[in-house]
């Protein structure tokens, strides 16, 4: 093969849809199913609105570009839904602050509103929010159903099932992996593989940071269309950039085709500690309500969790490891792995076919964090 990758999350399908399309052969190799670790336990969000102007504001807007494309080329199915984003403020000081933010992501290329009174777009909203932003470049997609739409249409072989055991190396050069059940040889490995990442970097006989963050989501009860957008209160932005390892949780409520509400999001880093956390429930819970105060007699019939690939610097690591040719990493997105996936993909796809990339991947050195 010209490329194995190590991943069937969003990430590793949208780096063999680009490697395939460009016309190298690929594999897929995963020791779970399609869409078996964090994309599977997200909640398909394709965010501009959360990112700062910088690096990965720059990913996600070219990411949003690609996947208005992908939605066109992929089947209905993938639930592709662009309903932009609501931020809101419960205060002044808060809408100041969303305000300066706002500035910043426009000379980027953002479309941001500021809207007087968020009831407008969103009518159940709890009344008295000082005010708020709409994004309208935010969408939405059902995660697993476009990790596995985007394989299919690769043409990828897949090799679900199989844990990678070791990397073949000559000398420090990467030529290929053995699974638990098969040798393949490649041109290049691509370590797309999550929250686990930075296992892979170490049978490479390399290193990368990546640890994982615990989030939990509530699904509802299907309800008739009552949230419009993706809607959360400002403080989430927050919550994503920070470094804290304590349990932190910021409402983000919206709707989907089949009527179910999602409620998300916490972070926490517990290791890969999988009790559920009633405590990160009712905080959820409460927030969304709060929100929402339509939502407080719904009745949540489920919840799920998985663990987002947290780098240090709050960025991925894409692109080649120069400390050991033939390996390239696609890992670390936290949160944002599926809004960043296609770009990912592009800038992989253009390292491995040494064409010019369509941005800068310098932010993104997977050798940044080396002593």
């Amino acid at each position: 093969m010209d490329v194995v990758i190590i991943g069937a999350g969003v990430v590793g399908a949208a780096c063999a849809y680009y490697a395939s399309r460009s016309g190298l052969s690929v594999a897929v190799v995963d020791r779970g199913p399609v869409a078996g670790g964090t994309t599977g336990a997200g909640e398909g969000n394709l965010l501009v609105s959360d990112k700062e102007a910088g690096p990965e504001l720059d990913l996600a807007l070219l990411s949003a570009r690609l996947w208005q494309e992908l939605s066109a080329e992929l089947p209905r199915a993938v639930e592709y839904e662009p309903k932009g984003g609501l931020v809101v403020a419960p205060d002044e000081t808060t809408l100041k602050a969303l305000r300066h933010f706002a500035e910043g992501q426009r000379a980027a290329g953002v479309v941001a509103t500021e809207v007087a009174n968020p009831r407008d777009l969103e009518p159940h909203l709890a009344p008295g929010l000082a005010g708020g932003f709409h994004y309208p470049q935010d969408a939405q997609v059902q995660p697993a159903l476009a990790a596995a739409h985007l394989l299919k249409a690769s043409g990828a072989t897949l090799h679900l099932g199989e844990e990678v055991t070791g990397l073949l190396l000559d000398g420090n050069e990467v030529k290929g992996v053995r699974t638990s059940r098969r040798t393949l040889h490649a041109r290049a490995v691509v370590n797309a593989a999550g929250t686990w990442a930075g296992r892979i970097a170490e049978l490479a006989g390399t290193t990368l940071p990546v640890l994982p963050r615990r989030g939990f989501v509530l699904v509802t009860e299907p309800l008739p269309p009552l949230i419009r957008h993706k809607v959360y209160a400002a403080d989430y932005i927050a919550d994503v950039a920070s470094d804290s390892a304590a349990l932190q949780s910021s409402a983000v409520v919206e709707g989907t085709p089949s009527g179910p509400v999602l409620i998300g999001a916490t972070r926490e880093r517990v290791g890969f500690d999988r009790t559920l956390s009633t405590d990160a429930l009712r905080r959820l819970a409460a927030q969304a309500a709060a929100l929402f105060p339509v939502l407080a007699d719904v009745r949540a019939l489920r919840a799920y969790h998985g663990f987002r690939p947290y780098l240090p610097d709050h960025l991925p690591a894409i692109g080649p490891d120069p400390r050991t040719p033939g390996l390239l990493h696609a890992c670390g997105h936290e949160g944002a792995g599926i809004g960043l996936a296609p770009a990912t993909g592009q800038l992989i796809t253009a390292a491995l076919t040494h064409t010019e990339p369509p941005l800068s991947p310098t932010p993104f050195r997977p050798d940044r964090f080396a002593p």
